[in-house]
């Protein structure tokens, strides 16, 4: 193996690496129309919003975590993804409507129209996705 290869690896260490597979279906979250779809939704079952900074590095980080939180068992779980940046209008209204003080990361568990658990920042890796299912 070539020097080059050791520090880029080479073609063939490029091809054999399995591709990732991820349970976690995002719902885009891009019309302030979609919160009362998402209130009615969470009469019935557990609704998460994942609030994401692409420009915040952090940000960046803890939704990779959390991404890779997600097994088999939880990729029927609701989880919608909000660009803070494109969409910050939603954000307001998803502070007013559900009572949660703005934080980026940020995620917000809904059941019964209401926020029944939130978290920033790092905190949003220790949820428990099974109590949810």
């Amino acid at each position: 193996m070539g020097i080059f290869s050791n520090i880029f690896g080479s073609k063939e260490d490029k091809v054999s690496k399995p591709e990732e597979n991820t349970y976690l279906n995002w719902l885009p979250l891009n019309a302030i129309e979609q919160l009362e779809e998402i209130k009615q939704t969470s009469k019935t079952e557990y609704v998460f919003i994942f609030k994401h900074s692409t420009r915040c590095s952090i940000s960046s980080i803890v939704l990779k975590r959390f991404e890779a939180l997600f097994k088999e068992e939880h990729q029927a779980l609701k989880v919608y993804y909000l660009d803070l940046l494109n969409y910050r209008n939603i954000s307001d209204e998803i502070g007013h409507t559900f009572q949660v003080v703005h934080q980026s990361p940020q995620l917000i568990i809904l059941k019964n129209g209401i926020s029944v658990q939130n978290a920033s920042h790092y905190d949003i890796v220790n949820t428990d996705l099974s109590t949810f299912i």
